[in-house]
């Protein structure tokens, strides 16, 4: 069982603004939860006893909105990246003092799913393993081909879309400088050495980027809620 993860929340999350020139991206709400309560309840169902969240636009919300994470019977540690946020890899190299030695889940606030964060390998043979989706309309070639368990950009197997789900092995990130970088050419890095897994998800799974996609979800969750 996995007992540490990392929510990525510390976006300025521009394409939602002017919601978000006033709150967070993540404490924006949907279904009559926060959109970051979607994560800290399924990743406290799943064993995960210690959250870190990596915080930059208007973070003193965050501690406001979420306290320890007693409600959600786990422990939140808040990683405080400054006025300008450190990108994802930076993000995850600033808080790996939180995260400690074993392998972690990773996930971005901005995305509401039903997968289930107990199925992810506690021990990834690999660097990392990433949750891949069908590519979604927003997002059609899609980033990654998945071959059995095996991200490539050879052509072999499918082209999926990376969900922002992940476990991830501090050794990723921990050689860079503790600077902004982004995962992406990380990920390309343990892709060319052979060392970056994943796995398909088709079931519901949701990226919100604009006001519209807030109240599409909005609606969908409070259809799931009545139960139509």
């Amino acid at each position: 069982m996995i007992r540490r993860a990392m929510i990525f929340a510390a976006g300025r999350g521009e394409r939602l603004r002017p919601l978000t020139d006033a709150t967070p991206k993540p404490l924006l709400r949907a279904g009559g939860r926060m959109l970051i309560e979607h994560h800290l309840e399924s990743l406290a169902a799943a064993g995960v006893e210690e959250v870190v969240i990596n915080t930059s636009h208007l973070a003193e919300q965050f501690p406001a909105a979420l306290g320890d994470g007693t409600r959600w019977g786990v422990r939140i540690h808040y990683s405080y990246e400054g006025p300008q946020p450190m990108e994802t890899g930076g993000g995850v190299r600033h808080a790996l003092p939180l995260l400690g030695a074993e392998p972690f889940i990773g996930v971005s606030a901005d995305i509401v799913s039903d997968f289930d964060y107990a199925t992810l390998p506690e021990n990834p043979p690999g660097l990392a393993h990433l949750v891949m989706v069908p590519n979604p309309a927003f997002h059609p070639r899609g980033d990654f081909w998945l071959d059995e368990m095996l991200l490539n950009e050879d052509g072999v197997g499918v082209r999926l879309t990376f969900g922002n789900i992940g476990v991830y092995r501090p050794e990723l990130v921990a050689g860079e400088s503790a600077a902004r970088f982004k995962l992406l050419p990380i990920y390309q890095r343990a892709i060319r050495e052979r060392k970056l897994g994943g796995e398909r998800y088709d079931g519901f799974w949701r990226n919100i980027g604009t006001a519209a996609d807030l109240e599409e979800l909005d609606s969908v969750l409070a259809e799931r809620a009545r139960g139509d």
